[in-house]
């Protein structure tokens, strides 16, 4: 570590390099936080999580029993040891509060003024952070498994909708109406992602085992249809042409360049893909198991190198290097399976939920102090003898 900030002081070395370092560093020794504790508030499982990315202080959760909670993670006591605390929530007194399992909660990318949520009982919502009432609703034929908003549309203001229908539907928070509606899937839409490189740019997966790729500016918007095979699939092979898994696939995650998108199915699978040209990179994950029926929330690092991802396992979480798909450990702590964990990379920690209830947090443990070999060694004195050295002696 002396070596990377004396490289930086003298400009021998990148700056960004020591960041990149130590980043990589503290995901890799990511544990479970005995000492932080986020306040259970939600009767039963926690189905969504997202952290907001301003200043990375505040998160929302969304349980199974319709709640709402925002938290301020931010340790305000100066202790070691506490709690994360429920700043406010929609609870089942809200005349507002959603009916049933609230499957996506996402904060408005550019302030935390405004949150969305949209859950089984066929509604998006559309929330005022200070009053806790809702600015907008938007409502479904059928349930809503995902719905996103771009982090770097500046031209737009549409999210994302993926619902028990087939038609991707995109609602204009300007004028307060479903502007556009995208088809080609054959069944449900699980999972929905803007890209975090192109605003227009639109990824979605389904439970026909396809994988689409969208600019909503082109009247025949869909760009790619991902295919597993990389279009060279056998003729004897029973698997259908143009599918990215063999089962629903109910995860999609770009990484933080935007450069490639990673999916997971229910065939127990994990893929990594070209997000240009629609190829699968074959990277080997290994069995992924995946037993979700619904959307499946994972996250990818930023600022690491390499670069990692973190995927739900059961009631573990898997973290592989994206690239070259190398497990490289299984982070244990829930009780039950776990349906969601998001990144925080201002501070490289890791938020997971799951059907225990439970939300848990996992930083990185803290460095060990290096030896100090210059530092003569205290010895006790009862250690200590009666005998003088030679050199004593001779003077």
């Amino acid at each position: 570590m002396l070596g990377y900030i004396f490289a930086r002081h003298a400009g021998l070395d990148d700056p960004l390099r020591l960041r990149r370092t130590e980043s990589t560093r503290r995901v890799l020794s990511l544990e479970l936080n005995k000492g932080k504790e986020v306040e259970r508030i939600h009767g039963s499982g926690v189905s969504t999580l997202d952290i907001e990315p301003v200043e990375g202080r505040y998160m929302l959760s969304g349980g199974s029993d319709g709640i709402i909670v925002l938290y301020d993670l931010e340790n305000c006591t100066g202790k070691p040891f506490y709690t994360c605390k429920a700043v406010c929530s929609v609870g089942r007194s809200h005349p507002d509060v959603h009916k049933f399992s609230v499957e996506t909660v996402q904060w408005y990318p550019h302030d935390t003024g405004m949150f969305t949520s949209s859950s089984f009982d066929k509604t998006l919502k559309i929330w005022d952070t200070n009053t806790l009432q809702p600015a907008d609703e938007f409502n479904f034929e059928g349930t809503v498994y995902s719905h996103h908003m771009s982090p770097v549309a500046t031209k737009h203001c549409l999210i994302a909708v993926g619902t028990k229908s087939p038609k991707v539907q995109l609602c204009d928070l300007k004028s307060g109406s479903c502007s556009h509606i995208l088809q080609g899937h054959r069944q449900e839409v699980l999972a929905v992602s803007w890209s975090p490189r192109y605003e227009y740019i639109l990824a979605t997966a389904s439970a026909d085992s396809r994988v689409k790729v969208w600019d909503v500016r082109r009247a025949s918007a869909c760009l790619l249809t991902l295919d597993q095979h990389n279009g060279e699939k056998s003729k004897a092979s029973s698997e259908a042409a143009n599918t990215a898994h063999n089962g629903r696939v109910n995860g999609l995650c770009f990484t933080s360049d935007g450069l490639h998108l990673l999916t997971v199915g229910t065939d127990d699978r994990m893929r990594l893909w070209n997000s240009s040209s629609g190829e699968n990179t074959l990277v080997n994950y290994g069995k992924v198991c995946n037993e979700s029926r619904k959307g499946l929330k994972f996250a990818v690092s930023h600022g690491c190198s390499p670069e990692f991802v973190f995927v739900p396992y059961r009631n573990t979480i898997a973290i592989y290097t994206i690239y070259s798909g190398d497990l490289i450990t299984m982070l244990r702590g829930h009780y039950n399976s776990i349906d969601c964990c998001v990144f925080q990379p201002h501070f490289q920690e890791l938020y997971s939920s799951g059907r225990d209830s439970n939300i848990l947090a996992w930083v990185p443990s803290l460095r060990e102090p290096e030896p100090d070999d210059t530092s003569e060694k205290c010895l006790n004195p009862a250690d200590e003898d009666d005998w003088s050295s030679s050199s004593d002696d001779e003077g």
